[in-house]
């Protein structure tokens, strides 16, 4: 433990998360409406990264907001954990869905690929799904 706190300088650690905390509110979620504004920081993110090289450079911050989403979903907004390809088919089964009726996805061959679980979800079409079910983007991450 002192070698991990010799290495880290908190006189600049923590008041950076205190900047970062204030005006993106982002920490451990208590309500609805906290959960509602990660849910809108998550999105903003993966909108702004999206088919961006920046993606990389805020990777780690999707994925503190994601788990703290996840957290709160997994403790108030109980959804079956499973790959984000199992998912979009129980959505899709649930909405009576077939492949042509997501086009927005990718052609047939490519949604196909996603559905097996050859091909992963890039981030416009998670936030397009996340949209169209009406549920957390973390969801398909």
């Amino acid at each position: 433990m002192e070698e991990i706190n010799a290495r880290v300088d908190l006189a600049k650690v923590i008041p950076a998360w205190q900047v970062l905390s204030k005006s993106a509110g982002i920490g451990a979620i208590r309500s609805e409406a906290q959960y509602a504004r990660m849910i809108a920081l998550l999105e903003m993110l993966l909108d702004e990264t999206r088919g961006s090289r920046r993606q990389a450079s805020v990777e780690g911050l999707i994925d503190v907001v994601a788990h703290f989403v996840d957290v709160y979903e997994a403790k108030h907004h109980s959804i079956p954990d499973c790959p984000a390809n199992e998912m979009l088919r129980h959505f899709m089964e649930q909405h009576g869905l077939k492949q042509s009726d997501l086009p927005e996805i990718g052609n047939q061959a490519k949604l196909s690929e996603i559905l097996a679980g050859r091909r992963k979800l890039n981030t416009r079409q998670i936030k397009t799904l996340a949209e169209r079910f009406k549920v957390s983007a973390t969801v398909f991450l």
